[in-house]
């Protein structure tokens, strides 16, 4: 779809909120709260970002997007952008969503991480649902949407904490996950250091992997789809037609597929969005993702063949 882009807006310190309207005035596909669109922007880069819009507006996607220093071009790329402009969006795609089965919602955000979570907190204080939003950030200046987030529905749920304060009035992340209550579940988004603290504090006060859900931006700057050693080749055959293909130690399965006429929907092709998962049928996956969680890894049925590889010789896939 392409839109342009209606309004910018400087919601914090290098933060920058976006409106993106269609240009041919269709109305935009609806989404739940987690949920991204795909940018593709003029630079040939194609990114990621949460959709942060209010739930009743219907007439233009918003996203926020930091000026990341150690971005890979895609928020430079996005802070040069004028009003007026026009971007292609792909979905809304959401691999973050609310559990429909939730007694309570504990919604925890670093620094920009705030995008989905914010846009669930609204949706959960719409429905009263029962949350809590835990939100860090450096400095009060780097605080993204605060008149939102002191808006009456939401007051009394959200706590802002900063790092330039003392050290016992910082955030204290496993106080804040110490003893959940029954059908509890946890939503982490931001830095990766930030989420798997979190994850670790949360996994040592009791609760269970089904119950935590986080949202990757980036991949880490280490050990890691695209910075991890190749391993050793292997083949991939196609349960469909029987076709098999070899994946040598300096491609990817999307790249080896692709040379053999067979193409894969990929988006980010760093593990992190989910849009290529594809189920395997035997074989032993490596897996260098990080969307899918611990139990859905150990289960060894699905894989992300845009970084992912195999231990096994042949990995068989449901194409």
């Amino acid at each position: 779809m392409k839109t342009g882009i209606k309004r910018i807006e400087e919601v914090a310190d290098g933060i920058r909120m976006f409106e993106l309207a269609p240009l041919d005035g269709t109305p935009l596909p609806q989404y739940t709260p987690g949920a991204h669109i795909d940018v593709h922007l003029p630079t040939g880069h194609v990114r990621q970002y949460s959709l942060c819009g209010r739930p009743q507006q219907s007439d233009a996607y918003v996203i926020a997007v930091q000026n990341a220093a150690a971005s890979r071009g895609g928020s430079r790329a996005m802070h040069a952008l004028q009003v007026g402009d026009t971007l292609r969006i792909e979905g809304p795609r959401n691999h973050f969503p609310l559990a429909q089965d939730a007694r309570h919602s504990v919604l925890l955000a670093g620094g920009i991480g705030i995008t989905p979570l914010l846009s669930m907190a609204e949706r959960l204080a719409q429905t009263q649902a029962s949350f809590e939003l835990h939100y860090c950030v450096r400095n009060r200046e780097r605080a993204a949407f605060l008149d939102r987030l002191d808006a009456p529905h939401l007051k009394g749920r959200c706590t802002l904490y900063t790092d330039d304060v003392p050290a016992d009035a910082r955030i204290d992340v496993a106080r804040i996950v110490r003893d959940p209550s029954p059908g509890s579940h946890l939503y982490v988004c931001g830095p990766s250091g930030f989420m798997d603290q979190a994850f670790d504090a949360a996994r040592q006060a009791g609760w269970t992997d089904s119950h935590l859900h986080r949202e990757y931006f980036s991949v880490p700057t280490a050990d890691t789809c695209g910075n991890a050693p190749m391993a050793h080749a292997f083949s991939v055959r196609l349960a469909r037609s029987g076709k098999v293909v070899r994946v040598s130690e300096q491609e990817t399965v999307v790249q080896a597929l692709a040379a053999h006429g067979v193409r894969i929907e990929t988006s980010c092709e760093q593990g992190v969005c989910g849009t290529c998962l594809t189920r395997v049928l035997a074989g032993d996956p490596e897996h260098r993702d990080l969307y899918l969680t611990d139990d859905e890894r150990a289960r060894n049925d699905q894989f992300l063949p845009c970084c992912s590889r195999s231990r096994s010789d042949e990995l068989v896939l449901d194409l």
